[in-house]
């Protein structure tokens, strides 16, 4: 053995470590990575991959013991890397393409790249990664060994599954799938399968499959639950997964994981497929879509030209929170007029319609501005498309709906408001304009606040530099693992060792423990010891031949109803009504949202202010209305965090003020009144400064580590000082930091004390237990899990009955059966989706003992936005009380700035 490599927390490879050399770094471990010597006599290196289990730390005897072991007939080799360096194209495409095929290219003025005659060429490979920039034929690359293949061999029923993670990338594929077919007359038929397909053509693809079929994971894993899906897919030749990095690290790509291997149980042969454009971990993403498939084969062809980036430097002045960019509305509006077509992006469905109707309100020369969200209906959705698609439209404003993939190639700008909280992210959105390799996309970025400007500039600063973040691969959801036992079982009778081989096979699940697989297991049968009296819960029976099956119908209709991973919050339709109650259905809100409304209020929706009317029968009824200030509709979702990669680069920003030269003027001056009046926070430091404002006493932190991670502190630190008597009032959060009220001052030993790693123990543990998180995390893994049903039958179930339910359910498990498996599912769901605890963790560890505490007579420069964001918690306990007025938050900011410039002065 050569080396041995560990991938721990990071989403990739760490360093090197050297079977006599020093252990470094330390961490938990997911997996070894481990280097044999190849038997022929050449300088390649086979990767294989061990699980070693969750919890495992890096120490020598570990690395010892591990080292000793026999491991030549351990796991398949991990990946196998070629790299495609965007060449001039081939001349033609020779021998490889048949007849009709190289006529076609060279119709459309187009030559065969390296890069696709590879995707011929290496098509023995079981698994399959191409990275290619947008622009580059991504799409058509992984299609085109099907076409070939059907070209020549025809052949009656599926031969290659398409799996997008959105349908209306679905749609657009399908569209532009079909002008190659047609146009080269090819036997070759293409559908697509979501959602919004009707009732009686699922029924006709089920019995007459096309060879060509696209879908999204949740229509994958409904037709894997039918009795036919041995036939239907039996035949597979190969799946093709698009945007494959936005599958990673999330439920939604653990369950597809575990749709791929029940699709090579039904069809060994298959060979897999990864498109993406942006990878910042390659050798991640190919092992985990190779799972035990054997080797990936990483095709990465190199980017065409550079993005052109810019941030607005705008006359108006830039706020100092806050998140519309209401003050640039102007700029974006002439922007826009200077493009032929632009994409706005936006973070949150609730932000893209105040950025329309903003934009409407300066639409002086009446251009055609549309908007697209998820909320909005299908039909309103499919008319912007085709309108884009046409070209008549000068902008859309999105959201992440359609960041991906979809290819509207007359698109020449991209505007991103808001901070783009991920580089992978950015370059995503950006990749939206300009389908050309050979010149530059261009984007204008839009900070909201001063702190985004910085955020801005880092990932401008990570572009330039060709440096990509991403979400780092974590443990499959537990929660998915009953929904898929039962799909399974709806299938084909089975028994638990077979399914639990079967779950080992996708990449996620590769370490679950038998023991765990088999509480999951008893939970899907019966519902563990505290439910199974109950008949709901007898979901499974045991068959003569000591296999299982659903144990009635019911079981099986309850199932395929309410298939997948997305748990919405209640939602009720919105009808615009006209005249009487007559309207039309435009889209959907939050049910908690419609919930706040009194008849007469008005809000935002589908472009236009809304009078709220009345709900009846899970419809909210509005009229068409002006105000001027009406209500917005409040999304979940949508709060996309701040990647580590960003915070870090922010960091690297304010520590060195030769980097400033590039932000706007008015953000330079506010870092150097920050910097005389208090400091600036240090890389390798956590800056806590402390300063007396409204009459009480405010401590702000400077982490850098995102909302959610703020939060938690705030919950955890707050308790603490309750304990130590100093009376903490309230305390708000953004995503650079958290500012805390108390009626008392802290001193450095207090710091000390407050900001240290054990606070994750008791605190942690005493406000998990009696906050309402676990509740909301349970009922999120109940859905999940088939404990309770969103939808049966023609019903849907409300919110409030599924959570009446889950609480119901929570409360009897943690009486009458407190190890329950899915109470444990939902704390380590609550750690990660809510807390975001490890990361949190991680930040705790890092500046243990590293604080600097700093007293301050006034609010610093740095420290205004965050303690005038509105998004303060109450504190429950000595001191509580509103004390924090309603003022005009920008006037009271620019009032606070001017009081510094006069102690400077």
């Amino acid at each position: 053995m050569l080396l041995v490599s560990v991938s721990y927390d990071y989403g990739g490879f760490a360093q090197l470590v050297e079977r006599s050399g020093k252990l470094n770094p330390s961490g938990e471990l997911t997996y070894i990575y481990y280097c044999l010597p190849s038997k022929q006599q050449s300088n390649e290196k086979s990767w294989r991959r061990r699980s070693v289990g969750k919890g495992l730390t890096l120490c020598a005897a570990f690395i010892s013991n591990f080292m000793s072991q026999d491991i030549t007939a351990d796991m398949p080799a991990h990946t196998s890397k070629t790299k495609a360096p965007l060449k001039k194209p081939s001349e033609t495409g020779g021998d490889i393409l048949p007849p009709v095929f190289t006529q076609w290219f060279k119709n459309k003025g187009w030559e065969l790249r390296d890069y696709q005659r590879q995707m011929l060429e290496q098509d023995t490979h079981n698994t399959t990664l191409l990275i290619a920039p947008t622009g580059a034929g991504k799409t058509l690359s992984g299609f085109l060994p099907s076409l070939v293949e059907l070209a020549q061999s025809p052949q009656l029923g599926l031969h290659t599954l398409y799996i997008s993670p959105l349908k209306a990338l679905t749609q657009d594929i399908h569209r532009n799938l079909l002008q190659p077919i047609e146009e080269m007359e090819l036997p070759i038929t293409a559908e697509t399968r979501t959602g919004d397909t009707p009732s009686h053509k699922r029924q006709r693809q089920r019995k007459k499959p096309p060879n060509l079929l696209l879908t999204t994971p949740e229509s994958l894993m409904l037709m894997l639950s039918y009795a036919d899906a041995d036939k239907l897919f039996g035949k597979l030749k190969r799946v093709i997964i698009d945007e494959t990095h936005s599958l990673v690290a999330n439920k939604r790509g653990d369950f597809l994981s575990l749709a791929l291997a029940r699709l090579s149980v039904l069809s060994p042969k298959m060979k897999r497929v990864g498109l993406s454009a942006t990878v910042a971990y390659p050798e991640t993403l190919g092992a985990w879509l190779a799972g035990t498939e054997g080797i990936a084969n990483i095709i990465s062809v190199k980017a065409g030209e550079k993005p052109k980036v810019e941030m607005l430097q705008s006359e108006n002045r830039m706020p100092f929170g806050g998140f519309m960019a209401r003050y640039a509305i102007t700029d974006i509006y002439k922007a826009i007029e200077g493009a032929k077509t632009t994409l706005v992006f936006v973070n949150t469905r609730a932000q893209s319609e105040l950025i329309f109707q903003m934009l409407w309100e300066h639409n002086t020369a009446a251009l055609p501005i549309a908007l697209y969200h998820g909320s909005l209906s299908k039909e309103q959705r499919r008319k912007t498309e085709a309108m884009m698609s046409s070209g008549l439209l000068r902008a859309v404003v999105c959201t992440s709906a359609l960041e991906l993939g979809i290819d509207w190639g007359d698109v020449d700008k991209v505007i991103q408001v808001g901070a783009p909280k991920g580089v992978s992210r950015l370059l995503q959105r950006i990749g939206r304009a300009n389908h050309r390799l050979d010149e530059p996309s261009e984007a204008l970025l839009v900070p909201a606040n001063r702190f985004e400007a910085l955020e801005c500039q880092a990932a401008i600063d990570a572009i330039n530099k060709g440096e990509l973040d991403g979400d780092a691969p974590q443990p499959g959801a537990l929660d998915i693992i009953p929904q898929f036992i039962v799909n399974c079982l709806c299938s084909n009778a089975d028994s638990p060792d077979t399914l639990y081989e079967q779950i080992l096979m996708a990449s996620p699940y590769q370490g679950l423990d038998k023991h765990d697989f088999e509480k999951l297991w008893q939970f899907a049968l019966d519902g563990g010891s505290a439910l199974n009296a109950y008949e709901r819960y007898q979901r499974l029976m045991q068959n003569e031949d000591g296999t299982f099956s659903p144990a009635n119908r019911r079981v099986i209709q309850r199932h395929r109803q309410n298939i997948g991973t997305i748990v919405e919050a209640g939602r009720l339709k919105v009808k615009r009504i006209r005249r009487g109650n007559q309207g039309k259905i435009i889209g959907e809100v939050e049910e908690y949202f419609a919930q706040q409304l009194t008849p007469g209020d008005t809000f935002y929706f589908a472009g236009e202010v809304l009078k709220y009317e009345a709900i009846r029968d899970m419809q909210l009824h509005a009229r068409p209305a002006k105000a001027k200030e009406p209500k917005i509709p409040s999304y979940s979702g949508g709060q996309m965090p701040l990647s580590t990669y960003l915070a870090d680069g922010v960091r690297a920003i304010l520590a060195n003020p030769k980097s400033w030269r590039n932000l706007p003027a008015q953000v330079q001056e506010w870092l150097k009144l920050q910097q005389q009046f208090s400091q600036l926070p240090e890389p390798e430091k956590v800056l806590v400064e402390q300063f007396p404002f409204r009459n009480v006493n405010h401590t702000l932190y400077y982490t850098f580590e995102g909302r959610k991670a703020n939060q938690t502190l705030g919950m955890l630190v707050t308790r603490r000082m309750e304990k130590m008597e100093i009376k903490p009032l309230s305390f708000s959060v953004t995503d650079y930091g958290l500012s805390i009220s108390a009626v008392k001052q802290i001193t450095d030993t207090q710091l000390q004390q407050l900001f240290q790693p054990d606070i994750l123990g008791d605190e942690l543990e005493d406000w998990m237990l009696q906050a309402p998180m676990l509740k909301r995390s349970f009922r999120q893994v109940a859905v999940v899990s088939g404990l309770t049903e969103q939808r049966y039958h023609a019903s849907q179930k409300t919110m409030k009955q599924v959570t009446f339910s889950t609480d119901l359910i929570y409360d009897t498990l943690r009486e009458h059966d407190p190890d329950h498996i899915l109470l444990a599912v939902a704390r380590a769901d609550a750690e990660r989706e809510l807390l975001d605890l490890q990361r949190l963790a991680n930040l705790l560890i890092r500046f243990v003992d590293k604080t600097t505490l700093v007293n301050l007579e006034k609010v610093s420069p740095m420290a205004i936005p965050i303690v005038l964001n509105m998004r303060s918690e109450q504190i429950k306990g000595a001191g509580a009380q509103a004390i924090i007025e309603q003022a005009d938050l920008y006037a009271e900011a620019e009032n606070m700035l001017d009081e510094v410039r006069a102690l400077l002065s």
